[in-house]
């Protein structure tokens, strides 16, 4: 049965856990499956009640995903309730590459899921590292950087097989198309911070609801 037939079907009654648990994280299907069906049921109450509050319901059914964002406020007169995360420039350079795999994978495979090892994604960053930057220094400093993306989660550890991860779909509705396309123009200025050139803050985008 299509999950998506119960939509509209849930009681009220379910409204205050779904909207709690939103507001706690991410929603994904596969593992909030109880709440994942409320959610679905009661999608246009949810989408009503966070509206009150200035955030929008973001509900990808066929990628298994839900979350809250804040709405744009021109004026700056809604306080923010979802939290955004400053990024930093590794971490930031690190999704934008991990975006740009996934689109890549889609493309070309039928499979769903896209599977990196530590060493892959190792291989990924490296192409982009200009010949005069410390490529051993920064590639120490992938660990960090990839344990930060599980945190936020974008990338998935695989039970049982070490420094192998699965890139959460997720990221797609973070590091959206638009962001991409300006991908190219914003390298050299990821290629002179990694030459040691002072960058301001790199950050791809709000980052909210993780």
């Amino acid at each position: 049965m299509n999950p998506g037939a119960e939509t509209e079907t849930r009681t009220p009654e379910e409204l205050p856990g779904v909207v709690t648990r939103l507001f706690k994280g991410v929603v994904y299907a596969e593992a909030d499956e109880k709440i994942w069906q409320s959610l679905l049921g009661l999608t246009s109450h949810v989408r009503d009640y966070v509206a009150v509050l200035g955030l929008d319901l973001i509900l990808d059914e066929s990628e298994g995903y839900a979350f809250l964002k804040s709405r744009e406020d021109a004026d700056g007169t809604l306080p923010r309730l979802i939290p955004r995360r400053q990024l930093t420039f590794n971490v930031s350079l690190l999704l934008a590459l991990l975006r740009a795999r996934l689109l890549e994978f889609d493309t070309n495979s039928s499979e769903l899921r896209l599977i990196m090892t530590e060493q892959d994604i190792a291989d990924m960053v490296s192409v982009f590292l200009p010949e005069s930057s410390n490529e051993a220094r920064i590639l120490d400093r992938l660990s960090t950087d990839i344990k930060k993306v599980v945190e936020l989660g974008f990338l998935k550890r695989l039970k049982g097989q070490t420094g192998t991860y699965e890139v959460a779909r997720i990221i797609k509705a973070f590091v959206d198309a638009q962001w991409l396309e300006e991908f190219d123009a914003r390298l050299a200025d990821y290629r002179a911070s990694l030459a040691g050139t002072p960058l301001a803050s790199a950050e791809v985008k709000e980052v909210e609801g993780t």
